[in-house]
């Protein structure tokens, strides 16, 4: 057993709280039956008085298959502590457990300001909001040959609260299932608290919209927005996420939006849709369901595919006229003349409005190349199956894989700012 240096605990008090005898080792019961799989649980306790939530992390294995974890602490990461062999340097932290597993824990703290005007993590006295990766580090594991986990999430809380994630509940047993994954963390926004919670399913996607009671949380005119919206997203691309989890809040939150995998808050004062006909929620839903990523300064190619199709999915489903959608890509035109550069890190307002426009201006023109054979909606579904990061030469090179020619709309000339539109060779 490792301590950490500066830690007073009692050993006999830490092998209560950690599950383990601290003694001979046996199997656990919860292991796998499984042979190359281990069982990995999660608990989340949180303390509101302190705005903390503890996290212990128990490992259950018939043999030694995980061998070790490895993991960056964040900032607000305290009292680790473990049974096994637990290092912390500089560089990070170790943990190896025993062949038959062991337990790890750690506290906190959640409360964090965004950009020093609301907090994208919260936990008070009433709620709590927060991503899974704001509590549980991202971690590497090494294991043996062909092992993978079974991860379970559970939460302790006070009698007349409950929690929701972007998981399938099951009576508060929460599996977290990542195929992709042969270690399997819990991810996304989780909110916590006396809950009003509605769910539906809408073009195969089953929906929640979660948040706490008393808070002006807009449950059932976003699933109705939704209703008329999903169908069109599904129309465009070659398939949806199984589930979507909304979580929302009021004050202290941060007044904006932002996504993760399968799961999204926006704050509970932001309108639906806005009175320039542009829309926070499926903003969010758009990068959440696209899923690709920008390369070095090119934020704006996300950020303006994201804001370009939550009109047009207003636009298709008739939620708005087709007039107003034009009135909305000129307003957003009279904006984009106070950007002074389209290639950057991060994306402005002006910027992104610049953004909508050319790739408003790129489906007229790959509609007019193809005589209405192909459309942006092409580009997107290729974009949602790109695996690598998206600059503009990936967008100009599917662009001409559909049309036959290099697009207008891409061409230097209209990307302020930007240097080449060539893709770099490698």
């Amino acid at each position: 057993m490792n301590w950490i240096p500066g830690f007073n605990f009692c050993a006999l008090a830490l092998c209560a709280v950690l599950g383990s005898g601290c003694g001979t080792q046996v199997s656990d019961p919860l292991a796998p039956v499984d042979p190359s799989t281990y069982r990995v649980d999660y608990q989340v306790v949180p303390d509101s008085a302190d705005a903390t939530v503890r996290v212990t992390m128990r490992v259950a294995q018939s043999r030694f298959l995980l061998r070790e974890l490895s993991f960056k602490p964040g900032p607000h990461m305290r009292n680790i502590r473990a049974d096994g062999e637990l290092s912390i340097d500089s560089t990070g932290a170790t943990w190896q457990p025993s062949e038959t597993g062991g337990a790890m824990s750690w506290e906190v703290a959640v409360a964090h300001r965004r950009n020093g005007d609301g907090y994208d993590a919260w936990l008070g006295p009433d709620f709590g909001l927060f991503r899974a990766e704001d509590i549980i580090p991202r971690a590497a594991s090494r294991t043996a040959k062909g092992a993978g986990s079974e991860t379970w999430l559970s939460f302790r809380l006070p009698a007349t609260w409950s929690a929701v994630t972007e998981y399938y509940d099951d009576n508060g047993r929460i599996r977290i299932d990542n195929p992709e994954r042969r270690f399997d963390q819990p991810s996304g926004w989780i909110v916590i608290g006396d809950l009003g919670v509605r769910r539906e399913r809408i073009a195969g996607v089953r929906v929640a919209v979660a948040g706490p009671v008393g808070h002006s949380i807009r449950r059932l005119e976003t699933i109705a927005l939704l209703n008329w919206t999903l169908p069109e997203l599904a129309r465009i691309l070659p398939e949806l996420p199984p589930r979507l989890t909304i979580v929302s809040a009021g004050y202290p939150m941060w007044r904006g939006g932002l996504s993760a995998p399968q799961s999204m808050f926006v704050h509970a004062e932001r309108p639906l849709i806005s009175e320039n006909a542009t829309s926070t929620l499926l903003h969010e839903i758009m990068h959440m369901s696209l899923g690709f990523k920008a390369a070095d300064d090119h934020d704006w190619i996300v950020e303006g595919m994201a804001e370009y199709y939550s009109l047009q999915l207003l636009r298709r489903s008739g939620t708005i006229t087709p007039e107003r959608y034009a009135d909305a890509v000129a307003d957003l035109a009279v904006w984009a003349e106070e950007a002074d550069h389209l290639c950057a890190a991060v994306s402005t307002g002006a910027t992104t409005a610049l953004a909508v426009g050319i790739f408003d201006a790129l489906d007229v023109e790959i509609a007019e190349r193809t005589e209405g054979g192909a459309s942006i909606d092409d580009l997107a579904s290729a974009l949602w199956q790109f695996d690598k990061a998206v600059d503009v030469g990936v967008l100009t090179e599917i662009t001409e894989n559909l049309t036959g020619a290099k697009p207008d709309a891409l061409h230097s000339d209209n990307l302020l700012g930007c240097r080449t539109i060539a893709r770099e060779s490698t």
